[in-house]
């Protein structure tokens, strides 16, 4: 009777043993193969959205979420509240990083997203009139292009040897049409001031110009070059992620053919594949 009762026991042990650890097995899978990246609404989640079914196939199950500002993106990241995101370029990464303290890198390049000048008073930037001003976002990262894209037009000039993507409103020497600059914007709120007709001309971000309906590859007055522009828009990561399989197979399928041929259709031109 003594020894019934022990396989018994024994083999009820076993079972329950199984069941939890394939419980627990289980998920620990789930959780491993799911990978969250923050994106911004407009171009990142609709190009992670395409490449969904594709990582799905390589058995990486993606969860997008999504942001409606620069800041909380790397915040989650910091929090490990996701995986990586995808918003941001190269300069603002590093500017994040020497700010906050982020311990991040960039885990690969996927698109650019030429940055435009918009005016319902002006068709050019020739037109702005002596004292104009310049409405553009509080991202301090983005000065330096804007500044550059100027200087690129004749409009002013920066300092000698000045790092082009670290330039700043005082790092202006010659500003021959008395331009105002106005910086004090939040980059989302950019395309409702256009919208309502502030300023001279405003700079916005193609990402939130095609949030708000607008086209970036026409609209604007005036886009930078995307010849060996440096605003590239990466995968960001803690350090050590990057090697990551799952990391690395969303990087490669972001890189691939197919999804840099969708960013070339879909979006014309008002974001380019970074592997042009």
């Amino acid at each position: 009777m003594k020894k019934w009762w022990g396989a018994l026991l024994a083999v009820v042990l076993v079972l329950a043993l199984a069941a939890c650890g394939g419980k627990d097995g289980a998920q620990g899978d789930q959780e491993k193969k799911e990978l969250v990246v923050g994106a911004s609404n407009v171009p990142h989640a609709e190009i992670l959205e395409k490449a969904k079914p594709i990582l799905k196939e390589k058995g990486v199950n993606l969860k997008i979420v999504t942001f409606q500002d620069y800041i909380l993106p790397n915040k989650a990241l910091e929090n490990k509240e996701i995986d990586a995101n995808y918003f941001q370029h190269i300069p603002y990464l590093e500017a994040q990083m020497k700010e906050n303290g982020y311990d991040f890198v960039n885990a690969g390049g996927i698109h650019i997203e030429p940055i435009g000048i918009y005016s319902k008073k002006y068709k050019s930037l020739e037109e702005l009139p002596e004292g104009a001003t310049i409405i553009m976002s509080n991202s301090v990262a983005d000065h330096g292009r804007i500044l550059s894209m100027l200087q690129e037009k004749g409009l002013i000039k920066l300092k000698d040897g000045i790092d082009k993507t670290k330039a700043t409103v005082k790092d202006i020497v010659e500003n021959p049409k008395k331009l105002k600059f106005k910086t004090d914007v939040d980059a989302g709120l950019l395309p409702q001031v256009y919208q309502n007709n502030e300023g001279d001309a405003v700079v916005i971000n193609a990402n939130y110009a095609l949030d708000a309906g607008l086209d970036p590859a026409k609209d604007p007055i005036a886009v930078e070059s995307p010849k060996n522009n440096p605003y590239v828009n990466i995968i960001a990561v803690r350090k050590g992620d990057e090697n990551r399989k799952d990391i690395k197979t969303l990087v490669e399928v972001l890189q691939s053919k197919e999804i840099q041929d969708f960013i070339k259709k879909e979006y014309k031109g008002a974001v380019i594949p970074a592997t042009e």
